[in-house]
């Protein structure tokens, strides 16, 4: 349960972040929060089970959207140079 609670805070923490003016367009707090929600995705997995880890995956995906479309890019160019 702590976990749980946790990954709330994580995003609350997150959404008020992006409330807040930034001159990088928030990738500095992007990052910060991917270096702590990583590990706290693990954990809330392992304490509570898979579904609630991808209930928690799929919450953080939708706040930090930006650098998933980014990795999402850089893949696809990956795998199309490789195929190519």
């Amino acid at each position: 349960m702590i976990g749980v609670g946790l990954g709330f805070l994580w995003l609350i923490t997150a959404n008020v972040l992006a409330l807040l003016p930034s001159k990088d367009n928030h990738w500095a707090r992007a990052y910060g929060l991917i270096a702590v929600g990583i590990p706290l995705l693990g954990y809330i997995s392992y304490t509570n089970g898979p579904w609630i880890g991808l209930v928690f995956l799929i919450a953080a995906c939708s706040v930090l959207r930006w650098p998933v479309i980014y990795l999402t890019r850089w893949v696809r160019r990956l795998f199309s140079r490789a195929n190519g």
